[in-house]
């Protein structure tokens, strides 16, 4: 009787049901040490911008330029409930009629330890005009205008970039920029100059300036016409911003790009009076992100998105050479292919950080295919079951690296692929007659019952 008891254990104990809930829990399990894996990489990820961000604190950060807009003081009275009348200064700003702005950037690729940011070096012109002051309508009654005081400004998002002193020449005088936004509310910080005008003047203005940045370059036109040129030794720029350029060419070299805007694109009038719009504007913003390949951060964490299927598909297949060959896999054998799978990923942060993404995936993807190629053979003790594990093993990374590096068709890619795998498994588990085997694979028992 202790016999036929043990017997009946040992029938549970090898169950093709209860095996099969085994391998889906491992394959659950296993996703822990993945999210690990993915908490791992944002850490990484972290640790490369916290660089970045040393580096361009000390060169200079992504750069947006703008303007240049005249500031005019003037004089309000205001009349107190005591009878009293009070004198207050406030501020116009003024737009340029039309404005040229041309840019050439050179990039420069920056390390600091395993670390790369893409810096770059422009060189920027900007032309442009006033017309008469008395032709324009202004927003509200003032006292008086302070013309002696007025002062052009252009915004500059970091003044650590500016290598060099600001000359403009205005009206065939020459004047020289210092920090500070005058009291411009269309951007944070910037450089001034004061100058001299009156209602009646017409001005030309020209200023070039030589300015470091990193990443992305803007330019926010505010001129009733603006005309944009920027050009760039970049040949992977991704223009951005709330205006495609009207033209643009892109070589191996490089790339040109043009854009042109006007008063009917803005949110805001010529001249703006202290107080009646909001401050720092980016309505007219264009610009261009000097974008670097995606780096090896970005590839591994959509690598590791598909962790569950690999895992899943790979206990799946050995599921199924265990029934097929007769031959038994202990769980703790699924777990330690299951833990070669998630070392993968481990390994292939590791080497990107290094070699790139690309080699690194080949060299991490052969070493494990290696390891639990070799691991099978030992259990199956055949080449074909091993042979078809390994092509099997080959196919999938071969998939994940493809969706990986398609990243604007990995979704259409990517479910193609499971739809494609989905089929064949329902076409192998058709073949599998699953009742015959689960009385089968208990042979050892029924040969103890006989002998009894």
């Amino acid at each position: 009787m202790t016999t036929i008891k043990n017997e009946k254990n040992g029938k549970w104990s090898q169950s093709i049901t209860l095996k099969l809930i085994l391998v889906i829990t491992l394959s659950l399990v296993l996703l822990i040490p993945s999210s690990m894996i993915r908490g791992l990489i944002e850490e990484r990820e972290q640790r490369k911008n916290e660089t970045i961000t040393e580096i361009t604190g000390k060169w200079g950060a992504e750069q947006t330029i703008c303007g240049p807009v005249l500031i005019l003081p003037y004089t309000v009275l205001t009349k107190q409930a005591n009878g009293l009348t009070t004198e207050t200064k406030e501020y116009y700003q003024v737009m340029p009629d039309k404005i040229k702005l041309s840019g050439n950037i050179d990039t420069e690729k920056r390390y600091r330890s395993i670390y790369e940011v893409l810096t770059f070096a422009g060189n920027f012109n900007i032309t442009g005009n006033f017309s008469k002051l008395t032709d324009k309508e202004w927003p509200e009654n003032h006292h008086s205008i302070l013309w002696n005081e007025a002062k052009l400004v252009i915004g500059i998002s970091d003044l650590k970039g500016i290598t060099r002193t600001i000359n403009m020449n205005w009206n065939g005088s020459n004047k020289k920029f210092a920090p500070g936004n005058a009291k411009c509310t269309l951007f944070k910080t910037g450089v001034n100059t004061t100058i001299n005008i009156t209602p009646d003047g017409e001005y030309q203005f020209s200023v070039s300036f030589s300015l470091n940045g990193s990443n992305a370059i803007f330019i926010n036109p505010v001129a009733n016409e603006s005309e944009i040129s920027l050009s760039a030794d970049w040949n992977n720029p991704s223009f951005d911003g709330n205006f495609l350029p009207a033209d643009k060419t892109i070589t191996d070299s490089g790339f040109i790009a043009n854009w042109a805007t006007n008063d009917m694109n803005r949110n805001y009038p010529q001249i703006i009076s202290t107080g009646s719009y909001s401050a720092h504007f980016d309505y007219q913003k264009v610009g261009v992100k000097l974008l670097l390949p995606v780096d090896a951060y970005q590839k591994s964490t959509r690598s590791v998105k598909y962790a569950l299927l690999f895992i899943g598909l790979t206990f799946l297949i050995m599921f199924f050479a265990e029934i097929i060959g007769k031959t038994r896999i202990h769980p703790v054998q699924y777990l330690i292919v299951g833990i070669a799978l998630v070392v993968f990923y481990s390994l292939l942060l590791a080497l990107a950080e290094y070699t790139g993404f690309n080699q690194a995936f080949i060299i991490a993807a052969t070493v494990i295919i290696a390891m639990i190629t070799a691991f099978i053979h030992s259990l199956f003790k055949t080449s074909v079951i091993t042979l078809i594990i390994a092509l099997v093993l080959f196919l999938l990374y071969t998939y994940l690296f493809t969706v990986v590096q398609i990243a604007d068709y990995a979704l259409i890619i990517g479910n193609v692929g499971l739809v494609i795998i989905l089929g064949l498994v329902m076409v192998f588990s058709k073949k599998i007659d699953w009742y015959a085997n689960n009385q089968n694979m208990d042979t050892p028992s029924t040969n103890n019952i006989q002998n009894e």
